[in-house]
């Protein structure tokens, strides 16, 4: 995902810094597990980030998970992944009104980043996939095309819109504020960037925004997992073929692990990341051992295929 100049970058050596990795754990109160999994795929290069987190806030025991997905170099997705939690849980609202602090702190952490990046030569941006677990509550805040799929009662559900430039809202907006999309191998604003929404993208900063499309779903007994994912994964696996894969196991890392490696080997030409969030019933949370409050920050950069050859 990105600007058009990785479009040509060839699988080149994968250096050891950005090897695989995976890992997972379990929240404190045996409600939810979670995977993750990440490799740089066929790329030379990683710009891919995540964060799996599990804090106190308020009494209550939140989850917060995201995947960030970088073009343009890897500085404004390792800076939302290290900054844009952190904002959102400092939010005064973050659990008595959470969509209107994830906005918040989305728009934020995206002017923060900008000003941040004043003596950069190079315009970098970045998608942000986030789910924000509190109590019974799920909010799913979306920028670019990262997505977040839910099964409920046995089915793949989107909990998330892909922010593409041809789409008729989209367009119309980037066309209000005075830019423009056009076909360059795939549409783009300006001719250049693949995705209509992002964090950072200065130089289309009027038309690429960070508002985020936020989501609430209900944790009940019909919520089984959430998977969020890098369009590494979903260039070439579809929604139900990603849910579909992850149901039969158990573990949420082998989950994710296994929808990394299946992306892998049916030629995903990107950065490969890949979270699973498995919610857990009171019977399957007593048969396993809690490990407490769980904060595996991880992350590796991302070489994508969203910016234009220069």
């Amino acid at each position: 995902m990105g600007y058009l100049n990785s479009v040509l970058s060839s699988a080149g050596q994968v250096y050891a810094d950005d090897a695989p990795v995976n890992g997972g754990g379990l929240s404190q109160n045996g409600k939810f597990s979670y995977g993750y999994a990440s490799s740089p795929g066929k790329r030379s290069t990683m710009e891919d980030f995540y964060e799996t987190r599990i804090d106190g806030v308020d009494g209550e025991i939140v989850g917060l998970f995201g995947v960030f997905d970088g073009h343009g170099g890897a500085r404004a997705a390792e800076y939302v992944k290290k900054n844009l939690f952190s904002n959102l849980i400092k939010h005064p609202k973050f659990i008595s009104d959470t969509k209107s602090a994830a906005a918040d702190a989305y728009s934020h952490t995206d002017s923060e980043f900008l000003k941040s990046e004043n003596n950069q030569n190079r315009d970098a941006g970045s998608t942000a996939s986030t789910a924000i677990l509190v109590g019974d509550r799920l909010l799913v805040a979306n920028v670019g095309d990262s997505r977040a799929v839910i099964c409920r009662g046995g089915n793949a559900i989107a909990v998330s819109r892909d922010h593409k430039p041809d789409q008729t809202d989209e367009r119309q907006r980037i066309e209000d504020a005075g830019g423009f999309v056009m076909w360059a191998g795939t549409w783009r604003v300006g001719g250049v960037l693949a995705v209509s929404r992002a964090f950072g993208d200065r130089l289309l900063k009027q038309f690429v925004v960070a508002d985020p499309e936020i989501q609430e779903e209900k944790v009940d007994s019909s919520l089984e997992f959430l998977i969020l994912a890098s369009d590494g994964l979903w260039d070439v696996v579809t929604n139900e073929e990603a849910v579909a894969m992850v149901k039969p196991i158990h573990e949420p890392e082998e989950a994710a692990k296994r929808l990394m490696q299946e992306a892998y080997q049916r030629g995903s030409a990107d950065n490969i990341t890949t979270v699973v969030v498995r919610f857990l019933t009171s019977h399957g949370a007593s048969s396993r051992n809690s490990s407490g409050f769980l904060a595996n920050q991880g992350a590796s950069s991302r070489n994508g295929s969203d910016f234009m050859a220069g």
